[in-house]
């Protein structure tokens, strides 16, 4: 299993930077790498969405359940389609002296039958997954910090 922890410290209150981040369908609006996210089915703090992003010149697209958890607060991503089917995907929000730590844990067991291992740490985590997760973050940091 390949795990990628992305983290950065935004100087804004956890509830506001989780609103930014568990509003995906706004994400194309506000994440300029986002090409598309689609609500494909709504139960309650549970959806599904199609998203599609960019990394550098690629498109990559994929399916997933996202929970949403305003108290605690956290969002939980489950990919039901794409080259990451079944990867867990974590936002966690923890409060710190200067406002929230925010780590968007991914964990992958790639199932591609060539070079599963190689493939899944150094070309879809280390360069897709790592890529857009932190593409992601600074623009969420930047967007919370100047709602600050």
């Amino acid at each position: 299993m390949t795990v990628t922890r992305n983290t950065v410290e935004i100087a804004a209150p956890p509830q506001a930077v989780y609103a930014l981040a568990s509003a995906t369908e706004n994400w194309p609006q506000i994440l300029p790498h986002y090409r598309y996210v689609r609500v494909l089915e709504e139960r309650g703090p549970v959806r599904v969405v199609a998203m599609g992003a960019w990394q550098d010149v690629f498109p990559i697209r994929w399916v997933a359940e996202q929970t949403n958890d305003p108290r605690t607060p956290h969002i939980a991503f489950r990919h039901l389609r794409g080259w990451t089917r079944g990867m867990d995907v974590d936002w966690i929000f923890e409060p710190c002296s200067g406002g929230t730590r925010v780590t968007i844990e991914h964990r992958l067991r790639f199932a591609f039958p060539l070079a599963a291992e190689w493939l899944g740490k150094h070309l879809v985590s280390d360069y897709f997954v790592h890529g857009v997760a932190a593409k992601t973050l600074a623009r969420v940091k930047a967007l919370a910090e100047g709602r600050a």
